[in-house]
């Protein structure tokens, strides 16, 4: 029998082969990192405290004891990470210019063609500008910002016995009629070109362009005019509608071009039910330290220091956030779907789950459910299967 976590150590050691695993600090090298840069800033931090093992080497695994079977099967493992918020912003990169013909006058002097952009400093060294080109948008996602962050702590689960995953879109029905796409139409056309459309709209009506509509439109101009007398008469359509005009008068509604559009991208729902079954003192321990390491990552902190009381100050910050892997021989499993970083959106744990309250001579319960509900900090795209390949064994996706 192997005692810890087996899974986790298997997967270290096989990326050291490979070549890409470097490892993470410590909390406590975290914190003194953070402790020390903020000394130089001048400002005065209080390392984070945890109520449990943390760090790499201290991984909450359950159980503690496992089998050849176990250790060589499945498993799920929780990261557990700070929340870094999104990033939006623009991005651009520098580059000179030159000018662009003779006699090109910049801060002062007298360019030719072809001439870089610049200014001469006090001991006559010439620096050329530097301009932004190619501005960008920059519209990071919290799960972009949290790739490379060290992780605080892991957990180790067997895999639970309902895995699923489950992907969905929002499309919605969509209808407007050929009046709404004109005015539409109209609108835009006025926004870009203001000047061209006063003139469209003069000759509209002055050169007798709305009697020229035509004989073979016949009922339709019909209708287009009640549908138009209608709105002039009840501008916000409450009291009259524009099919009810039209069908009074010709028998007739407008198309309303019905079709089903994209509305939205929708985030995913992971539920995860463990049961916990302490066989020892240690594994009791164990179960303790993993249920409240998940319940203080939830909570979102107040910031007061430790001594302190109260609510806290203006804001609130956000939880830590989670990373989910399903392991399989100690990497990434080659079927099972993989996971954007997560929230803890509910976790509830049943102490009853032997059906009555039964514990040991210590007070442990013999039997403990634990229910969590991961949800995904940002939607799926398409572009996220780019690394995906043919024979890659890289599983399902997301």
């Amino acid at each position: 029998m192997a005692f810890g976590s087996l899974g986790v150590k298997k997967a270290v050691n096989m990326s050291k082969k490979n070549g890409s695993y470097k490892p993470e600090n410590t909390n406590k090298n975290n914190n003194d990192k953070t402790v020390a840069d903020n000394n130089k800033k001048g400002k005065k931090s209080i390392p984070r405290h945890f109520s449990h093992p943390t760090g790499p080497k201290n991984i909450l695994s359950y159980p503690l004891a496992i089998g050849p079977d176990e250790s060589n099967g499945s498993r799920l493992l929780i990261k557990c990470f700070e929340y870094v918020p999104p990033k939006t912003t623009f991005g651009y990169d520098k580059a000179a210019k030159f000018a662009k013909e003779d006699g090109t006058n910049y801060d002062g002097r007298i360019l030719n063609k072809g001439d870089q952009l610049g200014k001469y400093d006090k001991k006559g060294n010439f620096v050329p500008d530097q301009f932004a080109v190619n501005m960008k948008l920059v519209n990071e996602g919290a799960s972009t910002g949290m790739a490379n962050k060290k992780s605080l702590y892991y957990i180790e689960l067997p895999v639970p016995q309902d895995v699923n995953d489950q992907n969905s879109v929002t499309w919605g029905d969509n209808s407007m009629n050929i009046l709404q796409l004109a005015g539409i139409a109209a609108v835009t056309e006025a926004i870009l070109e203001p000047k061209k459309t006063i003139e469209n709209f003069r000759e509209f009506f002055t050169q007798g362009a709305l009697s020229e509509l035509g004989e073979g439109l016949g009922m339709q101009k019909n209708a287009i005019a009640a549908a138009v007398a209608g709105r002039a008469i009840d501008p916000q359509g409450r009291n009259i509608n524009a099919n009810a005009v039209i069908g009074r008068t010709t028998g007739q509604i407008l198309n309303n071009n019905l079709e089903l559009l994209f509305d939205s991208v929708n985030l995913r729902s992971f539920p995860f039910s463990i049961t916990f079954s302490p066989r020892n003192e240690r594994e009791s321990r164990r179960v303790i330290h993993i249920i409240r390491a998940l319940k203080s990552s939830m909570a979102a902190k107040n910031g007061t220091q430790p001594g302190e009381t109260g609510q806290g100050g203006i804001f609130l910050k956000a939880p830590d956030v989670f990373h989910l892997r399903y392991l399989h021989n100690g990497v990434d499993h080659p079927f099972l779907n993989s996971f954007k970083h997560c929230a803890l959106t509910a976790m509830s744990v049943n102490y009853t789950n032997a059906g009555t309250f039964a514990s040991y001579g210590d007070g442990t319960p013999v039997s403990i459910q634990l229910n969590m509900t991961f949800k995904e900090l940002n939607p799926i795209y398409n572009e996220d299967y780019r690394d995906f390949e043919e024979n890659d064994n890289l599983g399902v996706g997301y």
